[in-house]
């Protein structure tokens, strides 16, 4: 294959794609045995995002196999190296959110197989029927001297075996009724480029005390059959998808099984609206993954008119988390409220499963009623299964509203705001309304806690709680062991009484 010129794959936008010179088995004998193809090219400095090379195959193949490699040059402090994803597309074609989708390993893996009967991880088992399939190079960053690749394609051929059908974990798990449930919703495995099974995690997720995970590979639903087993009366599992755009990171948490969201644009193409329409239309939430990260890609710049909640909270806490909570305070602030959430984004050993844990009001452990309490914000994030958390707002007339509600009360009437907490001893609590931290207090050294509080609707819009470990870099704040969604404070003219519900749902 003739190499690409620099001209010819910056002729269309950045984040466009681009098909180069492929590799052609259309007269191959099938009775030949395997057949081998070798591409080579150089992607500059500036690349189209996708590249894709077609390869013509003819009747009678059993299984492709695509092996790749890139060259690694040294390059100056401060500068991006070579990084080169990968994937596969069938004959249907690799139409923005079409039907051709068969694939993706991102950077995980240097080699994948696709046949009828399986696959591998990160790439779906199905009949391999001829016409014009692609694999696609995605450079995620290039040198400054340019990116070199090879990809070898070999062709087997043969009789094909059946495709199994997928089975898919069940919706619902025993659960205690309407109770907190403990999970974590974003999570990885070898379906990815995870160091995990789906066996392992469950595993792990049981260990940590968790009631429900979801699975969310990167831009593949691939792995969505290998659960069903591993689900119990114990461990809801819900599927889904984190979504890589060049432009951030959002989950596709919750949908239907075997649901593919396609992750090919940028912010600046004002796509995503409709990949968050698709989401919810199988079902899903629309959650904005880690959105202050700072490497390349992973902060979420497409705003969160589309997002159902937000992942404020993401593995071990770091500064970029402290980030995000403080752009999230801000927005409520502002009156916008997304409900927050935390997760692990475990991918291998030593992240731990359930660090931290979304804890969730929910009607019972289903799918349905765990995805209506996230998008209504009843819940909280802790950083294990032995932090736990009751806080409430209540009035003069005991009237009370919890994480996620709306209390409506005379804007001049007291109300007492209490936080009582477990798993936390000589931790200090933070009251948080929109003018910022207006109580702070230390736990015991042992036992439970708790912590009083008393305001009005006309001082705080809301309030919302923190616990926090004890700060290192002063006046900087120690880092989060758990946080709540707000409890939102209503002001009405006069006597609450008459005015309608006193507590209802948050609204946003």
């Amino acid at each position: 294959m003739s190499e690409p010129t620099r001209r010819t794959l910056l002729a269309t936008s950045a984040a466009s794609a681009f098909t180069s010179g492929g590799v052609s088995f259309a007269h191959a004998d099938p009775g030949g045995g395997d057949r081998t193809e070798t591409v080579r090219g150089t992607l500059p400095p500036g690349s189209p995002d996708y590249v894709y090379l077609p390869v013509e195959v003819p009747r009678g193949v059993r299984e492709i196999h695509v092996s790749y490699a890139y060259d690694r040059p040294a390059v100056p402090a401060g500068t991006q190296g070579n990084a080169l994803d990968i994937g596969l597309f069938d004959q249907r074609g690799t139409e923005l959110g079409g039907e051709g989708f068969r694939g993706w390993s991102g950077g995980a893996r240097t080699e994948f197989f696709v046949r009828s009967d399986a696959a591998t991880p990160g790439y779906v088992a199905g009949p391999v029927r001829p016409g014009r399939w692609f694999v696609v190079l995605a450079p995620y960053t290039v040198a400054p001297r340019g990116l070199t690749y090879t990809v070898t394609v070999t062709l087997r051929f043969g009789a094909s075996a059946p495709t199994p059908r997928p089975v898919y974990p069940p919706e619902r798990a025993r659960g205690r009724g309407r109770a907190w449930y403990r999970g974590d919703s974003h999570l990885h495995t070898v379906y990815s480029d995870g160091r995990r099974t789906p066996a392992e995690v469950a595993a792990l997720a049981r260990a940590a005390g968790l009631d429900f995970l979801t699975a969310t590979e990167h831009n593949t639903h691939a792995g969505h059959g290998a659960w069903a087993e591993l689900a119990g009366d114990d461990l809801l599992i819900l599927l889904g998808e984190e979504i890589t755009t060049r432009n951030g990171h959002v989950l596709a948490l919750g949908t239907d099984p075997g649901t593919f969201v396609d992750w090919r644009y940028r912010a600046r193409e004002n796509r995503f609206g409709r990949f968050a329409r698709e989401i919810r239309r199988a079902g899903g939430l629309v959650v904005p993954a880690h959105p202050y990260a700072t490497c390349v890609g992973c902060g979420w710049k497409s705003g969160l008119g589309d997002a159902d909640a937000v992942e404020v909270w993401n593995g071990p806490y770091a500064p970029d988390d402290e980030v995000s909570l403080a752009a999230w305070d801000a927005a409520l602030v502002r009156g916008r409220w997304t409900p927050a959430m935390g997760n692990s984004d475990a991918h291998r050993d030593p992240d731990r499963v359930g660090t931290p844990q979304t804890v969730v009001l929910a009607d019972g452990l289903s799918r349905e009623a765990i995805l209506a309490g996230l998008r209504a914000g009843r819940c909280y994030v802790a950083e294990s299964s032995s932090v736990s958390l009751d806080f409430t707002v209540t009035d003069g007339r005991g009237r009370t509203a919890g994480i996620g509600e709306r209390l409506r009360v005379a804007a001049d009437e007291p109300v007492t705001v209490r936080l009582s907490v477990t798993g936390a001893p000589g931790r200090t609590v933070r009251f948080v309304t929109d003018q910022g931290v207006l109580r702070t207090a230390v736990l015991p050294t042992a036992g439970e806690g708790a912590v009083e509080w008393g305001t009005t609707a006309a001082y705080a819009t809301y309030v919302r709680a923190e616990v926090r470990h004890p700060a290192t870099l002063p006046p900087l704040p120690g880092a989060l062991v758990a946080f709540t969604n707000p409890v939102f404070l209503e002001a009405v003219q006069g006597p609450s009484d008459g005015q309608g519900p006193q507590v209802s749902p948050g609204t946003r």
